[in-house]
């Protein structure tokens, strides 16, 4: 009787044929085992492109069932339905752009009589497994009961069988075997969480070298089923990881090298003197940096890559902060930057905008009452949600010509950003009011550092900034020291907000390389803050994020390689809590767990304490 083709089957069917080209590219083979306890036998485990796939048969009145045992057999649940004319249907749909799998059977009765009737059932169907002279879809591999090895050369080149010793291996009939197969559990009682311990690490690298020495591949069977597992199977060398969950291990496996990262851009970190740090003495200037998705495991990323070091990572007071905005759990950076630039919960969406539509006022309109100059720097466009949060008020973040058109009315004496553009596709207007407004617009940033007039720009791209895999190496770093220059010649005090835009894009792409290699480019311009602070000794640095991104988690990681693996829940924010560090004098006042509000609250009390406001 034919198997007829469930909704379950035929779904898996359509999404096996839109993503047929990726699939065809895995390298790491996956054995399906129990195959046919799912709800669709074979397709489940074809559409996600295991290299192996598993059927128990049982001889029973001259019929092959698919079953563990006597008592689960089904009638209708046969190797012809369950496997042979489902092959036969992948076969026919030209379904081959894919390699040729392996159909382990696994004999449950008697070996030589069930293998007569699986040897007949084969031979039905030539083209599958390249009886005929054509090309093998299918290579049949004949594993549990199984004829003597000796016996083996009398069955046709299309059956080839799973060797299961790894101390016969005299004489043996080497073409006629597909793999060697041990039981896991010979050899460890690991549960898959965790790692294995080192002698029974030894062990299986023994019998993984008994194949291989052989030239042949090898699968343990009763292996613990979970991520950790499949790594560790891939890592010591296993040819075909087995598992109950097809899906799960091959999506996991394929993307696993993507996931595991050693950056090759190593910097020196610095340590900062201390000097400072926590004492009771006037703030004259606040540097704000502002890692836009730089939550606590890409921090730990970006300095597990980095030696197991970041210039962050050397501070001492540390807090965490909430993120949620006025009208979701799960903030933007738009609604962050605003809380953080306003001590306002504002909607998502809202730049510098309250609930009401309402400017929020922002620090730099703030601290222009106490005679500081402000700025602005981001790797983002100027125009960036974060960035736009310090200057502009408006209800969505979108509205681009009218974000840029807030710049000239703030009371900012510097940016720097990329997106000249946006000043430029509404028919220049923008651009020339900066002008008007005072601002020069250098093309160099060590311009900005000799700049001697009162305000200064400096667009360093016409659009998007490059990433730091792109070559954009030392820009925020440079940027922050220029801006500091700039702003400490005029006496005055200052405050600087500076931002590191794509970790955020890294978790949105779920890109470890980028989160990483971003962090660590974010913390070379934490340690410029670091040691201007040291030797200015008047100053304040906070570094925080507006939210986390990618919901990442490091499963896994080498210290001494430096190489980590990534895990990715989202492609979205979540709402974890973010970090706080902070250096300088007052640098106590931001430990706890509090709103991301308070920073805001927190700074001005701090300034307040020192600065006549009148």
């Amino acid at each position: 009787m034919l198997h007829v083709l469930t909704r379950d089957s035929l779904l898996i069917i359509h999404l096996f044929l839109s993503g047929l080209t990726g699939l065809a590219q895995g390298e790491t083979k996956i054995h399906s085992h129990n195959d046919y306890i799912r709800n669709a036998p074979f397709w489940e485990a074809y559409a996600n492109g295991l290299e192996s796939i598993e059927a128990d048969v049982i001889l029973m009145d001259g019929e092959l069932y698919v079953a563990h045992e006597k008592e689960s057999i089904s009638k209708e649940r046969t190797l012809r339905s369950l496997y042979l004319e489902p092959i036969r249907q992948a076969y026919a749909l030209h379904i081959q752009q894919r390699k040729p799998f392996q159909l382990l059977i696994d004999i449950k009765t008697e070996a030589y009589s069930t293998l007569k009737i699986i040897q007949e059932q084969l031979e039905e169907y030539p083209e599958i497994f390249g009886i005929n002279g054509q090309k093998a879809m299918a290579t049949a591999v004949i594993s549990g009961n199984r004829p003597k090895p000796q016996d083996y050369q009398k069955y046709p080149d299309h059956i080839l069988f799973d060797y299961q010793s790894i101390t016969e291996t005299a004489n043996l009939p080497l073409e006629k075997i597909a793999l060697f197969s041990l039981s896991f559990r010979g050899f460890s009682d690991w549960n898959g969480k965790g790692r294995l311990i080192d002698e029974h690490e030894e062990n299986l690298l023994k019998a993984i070298a008994v194949a291989h020495s052989f030239g042949k591949p090898f699968r343990f069977w009763a292996t613990p089923d979970s991520k950790t597992a499949w790594k560790a199977l891939k890592e010591l060398g296993v040819d075909y990881i087995n598992t109950d969950m097809p899906f799960q291990a091959r999506e996991y496996l394929s993307t696993l090298e993507n996931r595991l990262y050693i950056s090759p851009n190593v910097r020196e970190i610095y340590t900062p003197t201390f000097a400072t740090d926590g004492i009771q003495a006037p703030v004259k200037n606040v540097i704000l940096l502002i890692g836009d998705g730089f939550g606590l495991a890409p921090f730990a990323a970006a300095m597990y890559a980095n030696q197991n070091q970041l210039s962050l990572a050397t501070l001492r007071h540390v807090g965490l902060i909430k993120t949620q905005s006025a009208d979701d759990f799960t903030t933007d950076s738009a609604a962050a930057g605003t809380a953080l630039a306003s001590g306002q919960k504002v909607k998502n969406r809202s730049v510098g905008a309250l609930p009401d539509g309402s400017p929020a006022q922002n620090l730099p309109e703030y601290l222009q009452r106490y005679r500081f100059q402000t700025g602005i720097v981001t790797t983002d466009n100027v125009t960036g949600a974060t960035p736009g949060a310090f200057y502009a008020h408006r209800t969505e973040r979108d509205l681009i010509q009218e974000i840029a058109s807030d710049l000239p009315k703030s009371p900012l004496n510097l940016f720097i950003g990329g997106g000249k553009s946006d000043f430029l596709r509404y028919g220049n207007p923008e651009l020339e009011n900066l002008e008007k407004a005072g601002f020069q617009l250098v093309h160099r940033l060590d311009d900005v550092a000799e700049n001697p007039g009162q305000r200064v720009g400096y667009f360093a791209s016409n659009h998007h900034l490059p990433k730091v895999s792109q070559g954009r190496k030392g820009f925020l770093k440079t940027a922050l020291g220029a801006s500091v220059s700039f702003l400490s010649k005029k006496d005055l005090p200052f405050f600087l907000m500076v931002e590191g835009a794509y970790i955020d894009s890294g978790g949105h792409a779920n890109d470890p390389e980028m989160v990483i290699e971003e962090g660590i480019d974010f913390d070379e311009a934490v340690a410029e803050a670091l040691r201007f602070a040291d030797e200015n000794g008047e100053t304040l640095v906070i570094i925080t994020a507006d939210h986390e991104t990618g919901g990442i988690t490091l499963p896994q990681g080498n210290i001494e390689k430096g190489q980590v693996e990534l895990e990715f829940s989202t492609q979205d924010h979540t709402g974890i809590l973010v970090p706080v560090f902070a250096y300088g004098p007052h640098a106590d006042s931001f430990q706890g767990v509090y709103e991301n509000t308070e920073i805001f609250h927190k700074l001005l009390e701090i300034v307040e304490q020192y600065v006549d406001g009148n």
